[in-house]
């Protein structure tokens, strides 16, 4: 075996060593509204939000969200560049951006990435239980793609954020 756990045509087997430092940070998103987007990520999906970072001169703010629990939270820079650093050596930060203006327009609309023409697919977020908290984001008024016993693959679920980007529902281990 390769320094790959799988195979797959096109992997290269010696990356160049400036590449071993190298660590994927973020996903970023747009989004229209920061308030229904904000509220989606941190009280129905109970991430944290971790830096935010306005830029007045062109007219756009930045959210980096996240998963951490109290006892890393402690260990957190209260001074804004500290925690910036902080945020950018992590791995899986979700980035919201907002353009300002586009919450103020009722047709503005992006594209999730599902309809034609398809691009990008979705975030994935893993669940001790999808079944219970599946429950739980129909209680909230959640909008569904795909519910856990719907369609060929049972047990996960797809729901979809403030501006439709569509999130996978999975028990950590599933897909083995």
């Amino acid at each position: 075996m390769g320094r790959h756990f799988d195979e797959a045509p096109g992997l290269c087997e010696q990356p160049d060593e400036q590449t071993r430092q190298y660590l994927f940070n973020h996903t970023m998103l747009r989004i229209k509204d920061p308030q229904r987007s904000l509220d989606f990520y941190t009280r129905v999906l109970g991430m944290r939000l971790l830096n935010r970072l306005d830029f007045e001169a062109v007219q756009f703010t930045l959210y980096f969200l996240g998963y951490v629990d109290d006892a890393e939270a402690s260990r957190w820079s209260a001074e804004r560049g500290a925690r910036q650093a902080q945020v950018f050596n992590r791995p899986g930060v979700l980035e919201l951006t907002h353009n300002w203006g586009t919450e103020d327009d009722p047709d503005f609309r992006y594209h999730d990435g599902n309809e034609e023409p398809q691009g990008f697919g979705h975030i994935a977020i893993t669940v001790p239980d999808v079944y219970a908290a599946c429950e739980r984001f129909e209680q909230l008024g959640v909008d569904f793609v795909k519910r856990p016993d719907e369609g060929g693959m049972k047990g996960l679920a797809f729901i979809r954020d403030p501006d439709g980007y569509w999130i996978e529902i999975l028990r950590s281990g599933m897909m083995e």
